[in-house]
């Protein structure tokens, strides 16, 4: 909603929207990324040939300056604004230090993998933050309002509590509020993640952001807009993701110490041995470039990108989309699995599961009389029903003087007769309900499913049942998240019967039931402080606070909403839940394979520096040193996370794509 939208950050974003395209640094950084390995790779080539020709030096400055270009600009900004010398500016003088020394190809190999990873980074909090403000497109900018005799149109911040605000069939419901007249059934997946849209009636109270389907509703205002259900999901996604705030903080005190301790002992190493030990200037000089050199952090810095990046390409092609690199290491930790129901355990839309005829009438006669009438509505239990008879094979009736009614069922003539086609409660009224069918519908609905009866005339033929079909493979997602000692839980906003069956129906132990978004999120906490970290996983809007808040968000790709794939860290395409297993155990290799990177990088690193003192050295062999173990370090992330996964699911006969 535009008005609801124009926050601060929202602004800003506005703003920044409306600069060309070629302006903003998503589309630049990138690009300077494709320059400086060109020049690399022509410069490298070319000075092989003919290391004097004026264009090995051109292309070497293209390389330096499209490569150092952002990471030159971030450094200043910390020296100068913030009075801190980080990774970045360690960074830009290892490379400069290469240079002075002839190693311009080493420098700019250094540059160019620093300002790919940056390029990632960026990406990914655009992405994120776009994400937060898509929540607001759930509202209606205006709302229609009975005032006195007369009904006006307003916008949402003219709306008062108290407000008696009109709503019409096919609308999305703008404000929180109390119905006053009216029946209809509302679609609250959005808010509660309910599959099946609920019956509305006088003194029931509807959401913000959710839609009304058949009928009209008088609701009055009892929340204003920023502060309805809806707009407490945004601040929730908001307050989670700044939780993870202290982490960065903590890398970036990390990477600081570092890169000051580096530049400063190369500093006095400069300065120092000429002044107080009549070393030879220009000699002192060359071995403290190499130590600058074989110091930095390169392979270091490389050996966990590098592994993550192959790990996230080998999950990518198994159906499961990393945002980042900490994401897959986190995973490896997770303790506990908190599950939405709706549309991640189960396919998010009613089957139906028992068809109960009365004596002398058969399942399909029963399914075909109820399919004829409710061919023509477009209620989700109707199109249940209509799907089923339609699977079965059964030929349907023509219904005449068709009628849908809201909040109760559907009514049609078959052959003269009335057949209805509505909520038990509201055929009884019409017909007293036999015993047997009594029993039996006491019986489905303490299993938690949805029942419809079925009358001709004022006689009962019998009852449907349907409930929110379970996915095939959820059972055995759940054994497998078990045999990998993770505990698992069950969330939803429907009610504990239906919870309850289904879980049980899966091996879920832990459930909690009739949640909004704000308790999933108490409920994430609740997991962490018991178990450890959590992961949650979702696919709808309600789940935003709780993918945001958990350590990690996991989302269904099909059937999940933007809101739930942008705020989540993974997503699993496909909506293949059995993929979370594939995904820990990949999660799991990779830290183990980033250990040995660094232990191996390490330790080179501390080689080099130690030959430098004791043997002098020389540049070549340091550089030679030094590349080498960036080279090695990528090769076994390649390898152990990438290629070798990808030929077990080639032998395996696994299609790779999701």
């Amino acid at each position: 909603m535009a008005t609801l939208a124009a926050t601060g950050a929202d602004t800003a974003a506005d703003a920044t929207n409306q600069r060309p395209q070629w302006l903003t640094v998503e589309w630049i950084e990138p690009r300077l990324v494709v320059v400086t390995l060109i020049a690399l790779i022509l410069g490298a080539a070319l000075e092989r040939s003919d290391p004097s020709s004026g264009l090995v030096a051109l292309l070497a400055v293209t390389a330096y300056i499209a490569g150092g270009a952002f990471g030159t600009k971030g450094a200043l900004i910390h020296l100068f604004r913030d009075r801190k010398f980080d990774v970045d500016g360690l960074m830009i003088l290892a490379a400069l230090g290469a240079a002075s020394v002839g190693a311009w190809v080493e420098g700019a190999t250094l540059l160019f993998l620093f300002s790919l990873s940056n390029t990632l980074q960026t990406y990914a909090i655009g992405r994120s933050r776009r994400a937060i403000r898509s929540l607001y497109a759930l509202y209606p900018e205006q709302a229609h309002v009975r005032r006195g005799d007369a009904v006006v149109t307003v916008t949402l911040n003219e709306l008062a509590v108290g407000d008696l605000v009109l709503i019409e069939p096919g609308e999305r419901i703008p404000v929180d509020g109390l119905v006053l007249g009216g029946r209809s059934a509302v679609d609250q997946s959005p808010i509660t993640g309910e599959s099946v849209p609920v019956d509305k009636a006088p003194g029931d109270e509807v959401f913000a952001g959710t839609l009304n389907k058949q009928g009209a509703l008088d609701v009055s205002v009892t929340k204003l807009a920023g502060e309805s259900t809806l707009s407490r999901i945004v601040k929730l996604v908001e307050q989670a993701q700044e939780n993870k705030a202290p982490t960065e903080r903590a890398l970036d005190r990390f990477e600081e110490r570092y890169a000051v301790a580096i530049i400063s002992f190369v500093a006095l190493m400069i300065v120092i041995p000429p002044l107080l030990l009549n070393v030879d200037f220009q000699t002192n000089f060359y071995r403290a470039m190499v130590l600058m050199t074989v110091a930095s952090p390169c392979a270091l810095a490389i050996s966990v990108p590098a592994s993550f990046i192959a790990a996230i390409a080998s999950a990518a092609r198994g159906g499961v989309l990393f945002k980042g690199g900490a994401y897959l290491e986190s995973l490896a930790d997770i303790k506990a699995v908190a599950l939405d129901k709706t549309g991640t355990l189960t396919t998010g839309r009613p089957l139906v599961t028992s068809v109960v005829p009365m004596s002398g009438i058969d399942e399909n006669q029963l399914l075909a009389w109820a399919a004829s009438v409710e061919v023509r509505s477009e209620h989700p239990l109707a199109k249940a029903i209509t799907d089923a008879a339609q699977a079965r094979g059964l030929a349907f009736a023509e219904a005449g003087d068709f009628e849908s009614v809201a909040g109760r069922g559907a009514r049609g003539l078959i052959a003269g007769v009335d057949h209805w086609v509505a909520s038990p409660l509201h055929l009884i009224q019409i017909a007293p309900i036999p015993t047997e069918l009594e029993a039996r519908l006491h019986e489905l609905e303490a299993q938690g499913q949805t029942t419809v009866g079925v009358i001709r005339g004022d006689t009962w033929l019998g009852l449907i049942a349907m409930a929110d079909g379970v996915r095939p493979e959820s059972r055995a997602a759940i054994a497998s998240l078990k045999a990998r000692g993770i505990q698992t839980a069950m969330l939803t906003g429907d009610n504990p019967r239906v919870a309850n069956n289904i879980a049980a129906s899966i091996g879920i132990d832990l459930v909690y039931a009739g949640l909004l978004p704000q308790d999933k999120a108490s409920v994430i906490e609740t997991l962490r402080a018991q178990y450890g970290q959590v992961a949650m996983v979702g696919d709808g809007v309600n789940d935003a606070p709780a993918l945001a808040l958990a350590d990690l968000g996991v989302a269904m790709g099909a059937a999940g909403t933007d809101v739930a794939l942008e705020t989540a860290d993974i997503v699993l395409m496909g909506d293949r839940i059995e993929r979370l297993s594939e995904a820990i155990d990949l999660s799991r290799l990779a830290r183990r394979v980033v250990k040995q990177n660094m232990t191996f990088a390490i330790g080179v690193m501390i080689l080099l520096v130690i030959g430098t003192f004791v043997v002098s050295l020389p540049l070549p062999l340091g550089v030679l040193g030094h590349e080498g173990s960036t080279v090695i370090v990528v090769l076994n992330g390649l390898i152990q996370l990438l290629l070798l996964p990808e030929l077990r699911r080639t032998r395996s006969g696994f299609a790779s794509q999701p």
